[in-house]
């Protein structure tokens, strides 16, 4: 099993979803993790289904928001030390449809949430330690940022740039800070929810595994890149996806 005991991490997005999987992955392996969301009350419930504040903390705050950022860093250092593992997991999509149609104020919202605060995230881990004692950055991608998503095609672009962001990232801040990304594609969440509610069996019988990823599917993928398992690893996208690339779908 991946030994993260001694590591602290800061997981985005993490009250539900993939962001719950992956915290639960990492406390179950042996970090201390700081959760953030939007909603406290729902950060709470998360902390206490991680076994409490012995394992985790909760802090509210919107996630492209720099003030937030460091602030959650913060208290994870003071909590628990220095954050030496962070998940970038925090993404929005509220729009479907054509890109060509899609309003600019919503395309500019989500490329600052699911890139740039990814990107901001990573700053602000950097300079408040990982730059002295090193670390691994875990970006959560999409299938969709590999290959056209209709429909999603604005999301798609957004995890497109984070994908590219975590190649340079690698580069830049090698050798004592890896950066790595996961690109899932359907996961059984709210999040993801109007792409196969419904017609589960139907979305599920284009993936060669012929079911739908759940939360621990990518934990235990984004636990492997935060350890020390993946430490000749950088810059690397671990597509995590069921097989449905293989088949032309996302």
């Amino acid at each position: 099993m991946v030994d993260l005991q001694g590591r602290v991490a800061v997981v985005t997005g993490a009250s539900r979803g993939i962001g719950l999987g992956i915290a639960q992955r990492l406390v179950d392996a042996g970090a201390k993790v700081c959760l953030t969301a939007r909603k406290q009350e729902a950060l709470d419930a998360a902390v206490a289904e991680l076994g409490g504040p012995e394992h985790a903390i909760a802090v509210a705050g919107k996630g492209d928001d720099v003030e937030h950022q460091a602030d959650a860093i913060a208290r994870t250092a003071a909590a628990f030390g220095p954050v030496d593992v962070l998940v970038n997991n925090a993404g929005i999509n509220p729009v479907y449809g054509p890109m060509i149609d899609i309003d600019l104020d919503a395309a500019r919202k989500i490329v600052e949430v699911n890139a740039l605060g990814a990107l901001s995230w990573t700053q602000q881990a950097y300079r408040a330690g990982m730059d002295q004692h090193g670390g691994a950055v875990v970006n959560v991608a999409s299938v969709a940022g590999l290959r056209p998503a209709p429909g999603i095609s604005m999301y798609g672009a957004s995890k497109a740039m984070l994908i590219h962001l975590t190649e340079v990232l690698a580069v830049e801040l090698g050798p004592d800070v890896r950066v790595n990304a996961v690109a899932p594609a359907v996961v059984k969440t709210k999040f993801a929810e109007a792409l196969y509610a419904g017609r589960e069996d139907e979305v599920a019988s284009a993936y060669p595994l012929k079911r739908l990823g759940v939360p621990d599917d990518i934990g235990s993928v984004v636990a492997f890149l935060a350890s020390s398992d993946s430490a000749w690893m950088t810059g690397q996208t671990l597509v995590v996806d069921g097989g449905v690339t293989l088949t032309g779908g996302v």
